[in-house]
């Protein structure tokens, strides 16, 4: 069997998960680490034969990826802003918006220079915020939390891969306190409401972690508002706090941080056109 017969398998058998161009980059992903092919090369491989036990390699991915699992969790792996982050069923998969997020904070403190920025992340995970901040300011203070020691442990090993040194803290924002005072604190807290939950993929609901994703439909903003009050403590003046959010909920998280005395808030939409990104000073 060669490359462009497997891909085309992967095609049809994925048919009703998966739209033909989301199936294709599967394979792809697979390629990468069972062939070692970067996307580029793989495109010109196509009539290259697949050993025997390759191809059971990628039925065996293939057979996981047909029962939900997602792709990330099959081969234990993540690409986030050029980085690559081991991740397991105790974090989130980093997503796209989130780079965004983590581009803005760079460009707007880039122009810092050689100045020992103090930065604090709220919501560790796979640790794919806090050490991509660190791997591209090198100069700053790099401090992260998360109430999962589970999801501290893979921050610290992906930390450790990547060659950077983080400062991790396990506790629950919703009670930590500290004296330390930071230049930035970002986020990406839980924020989608159990209402939503019917829109969600399955290899989500099933195989990610609930505790990084769902708030009550009571108190959405639940997080948003510990995290709001910890940095009004807790940033420098001229600090700035970022938030990734839930894309419904813009004008109510821009009003709470308005109404707590938050200055120069703004808004921005991702690549998709969703409210996504928030920036307030003090």
């Amino acid at each position: 069997m060669n490359i462009g017969t497997l891909e085309e398998h992967y095609r049809l058998e994925l048919e009703p998960l998966y739209e033909s161009d989301e199936a294709k980059t599967l394979f792809s992903l697979a390629a990468e680490q069972v062939l070692a092919l970067s996307p580029g090369k793989l495109m010109m491989k196509k009539n290259e034969a697949v050993s025997f036990i390759n191809v059971q390699k990628f039925l065996s991915i293939l057979n996981d990826l047909q029962i939900g699992k997602p792709i990330q969790h099959i081969l234990g792996e993540a690409h986030f802003y050029g980085l690559v982050f081991k991740v397991n069923e105790n974090v989130l998969i980093p997503r796209p918006e989130t780079e965004e997020l983590v581009e803005w904070i760079i460009s707007v403190n880039a122009s810092e220079g050689s100045k020992k920025l103090s930065i604090l992340d709220i919501g560790t995970g796979s640790g794919c915020i806090p050490v991509t901040l660190k791997k591209h300011l090198p100069n700053a203070k790099v401090s992260t939390l998360d109430v999962s020691a589970d999801a501290i442990e893979v921050a610290k090993q992906n930390a450790l891969q990547i060659g950077v040194e983080i400062n991790f803290i396990t506790a629950d924002i919703l009670t930590f306190k500290s004296e330390e005072k930071f230049d930035v604190i970002v986020s990406n807290p839980p924020y989608i409401r159990d209402l939503e939950k019917n829109e969600m993929h399955n290899n989500v609901l099933l195989y990610e972690p609930h505790l990084a994703l769902f708030v009550g439909d009571e108190n959405p903003l639940i997080f948003y508002k510990a995290i709001a009050d910890f940095a009004k403590t807790n940033l420098k003046p001229k600090g700035k706090l970022f938030f990734e959010i839930n894309e419904y909920l813009g004008e109510k998280t821009i009003k709470m941080l308005s109404g707590k005395g938050f200055n120069n808030i703004e808004l921005r939409k991702d690549m998709q056109g969703k409210d996504r990104m928030v920036k307030a000073g003090v």
